[in-house]
């Protein structure tokens, strides 16, 4: 059990949300191979009680490490970009732009970086673990930053969600996600910073996303952008991995992530994906070819099925009319029902 389930499974909904934004943040620092300090797991269970804002949270932080002496170093950045992306995914706000990009790396590492919220103006090689320690993706020179991230983002923008299937919806993110992270727009906070924009991008669109994988397979979405990434003689580019993530976190599948799977030069076992098309114990709706809309609106039924249509339009971040439309299509389609009439009935997802 994490630090904070137990305001996950019975707390109310704020604390809920103030748990899984924390848990989150904390996840992803080990894709740094960072930790956090006792003192800042305690300090977010206040913020979480209500004993503290989440600013007042950042600023203990600040202040914790201002009169340490001979403090980790490791434990602060870890400590404060936790503290910042927390606060990130708290706010409903989001740009998606080279400037929003650019203001997430700034806001989580203010304070840890000098060159925070800066294009790197370096160009990097790294050695990965997952491609045998002995090879390195190749990114993008740092004079093309900004071009190939606006081309990118323009790109994106482009693609029409609305009337697309589940399945290709994943397919798509995955390649997006992996394009800009190749990008490697900074010298340092690269992931970290990659893997809040696409939450709050997710968000933003009312895909209905758990953050349960950036908080427990952080590294293994890592390592899935390198291999999307990695061009060799005896390796091609796949996303197979990273769609495997987002199957998880967008469908609520339960495919198994291990590093080792990535391994350059190691296949793939087909018998831990969870097929689109198949069967699934842990979701009704995941395995519906659905739209983005339609999927939005099966899971918050599956978490409530007493539901309103007003409730569920405040949930996705739609209109009444469109929820209206949404479910009524669902009806048609025969994959829900409503049981006991409009005021005292329930959704029912039918198998």
């Amino acid at each position: 059990m994490s630090e904070f389930d137990k305001y996950i499974v019975h707390g109310e909904p704020e604390q809920r949300e103030k748990a899984d934004a924390w848990q989150t943040a904390i996840g992803l620092q080990d894709v740094d191979g960072l930790k956090v300090s006792a003192y800042l797991l305690d300090t977010a269970r206040q913020h979480i009680e209500g004993d503290i804002t989440i600013d007042e949270a950042r600023e203990r932080i600040k202040a914790y490490y201002e009169t340490k002496s001979g403090h980790d170093e490791v434990d602060e950045e870890g400590d404060k970009a936790s503290a910042n992306i927390a606060k990130i995914l708290s706010e409903p706000s989001f740009a998606f732009s080279l400037v929003g990009l650019i203001s997430i790396h700034r806001r989580i590492f203010e304070g840890i970086f000098k060159f925070a919220g800066q294009l790197r103006n370096v160009e990097l090689s790294k050695k990965e673990w997952v491609l045998g320690g002995n090879a390195s993706v190749s990114y993008q020179p740092s004079v093309d930053l900004r071009e190939a991230i606006e081309y990118d983002l323009a790109r994106e923008k482009e693609f029409d969600y609305s009337s697309r299937p589940v399945s290709e919806i994943v397919s798509h993110l995955a390649r997006f996600i992996a394009d800009l992270w190749q990008i490697h727009p900074f010298r340092e906070g690269n992931t970290r910073t990659t893997a809040v924009f696409l939450i709050k991008y997710l968000r933003s669109m009312g895909i209905p996303a758990t953050n349960d994988m950036f908080k427990q397979h952080s590294w293994y979405f890592r390592n899935a952008l390198v291999r999307a990434s990695y061009k060799g003689l005896n390796i091609s580019p796949t996303t197979e991995f990273v769609e495997r993530f987002l199957r998880n976190v967008i469908l609520g599948e339960k495919n198994e992530l291990r590093n080792r799977d990535m391994l350059a030069g190691v296949s793939l076992p087909t018998t831990t994906v969870q097929s689109l098309n198949s069967a699934s114990p842990k979701s009704q709706s995941d395995t519906l070819n659905c739209t983005l809309e339609e999927l939005a609106v099966l899971r918050t039924i599956e978490d409530n099925s007493k539901i309103t249509q007003t409730e569920i339009a405040k949930s996705i971040k739609k209109s009444p009319s469109t929820v209206k439309r949404i479910t009524s299509a669902l009806v048609e389609k025969g994959i829900i029902v409503r049981r006991n009439g409009r005021r005292n009935g329930w959704w029912e997802i039918v198998n």
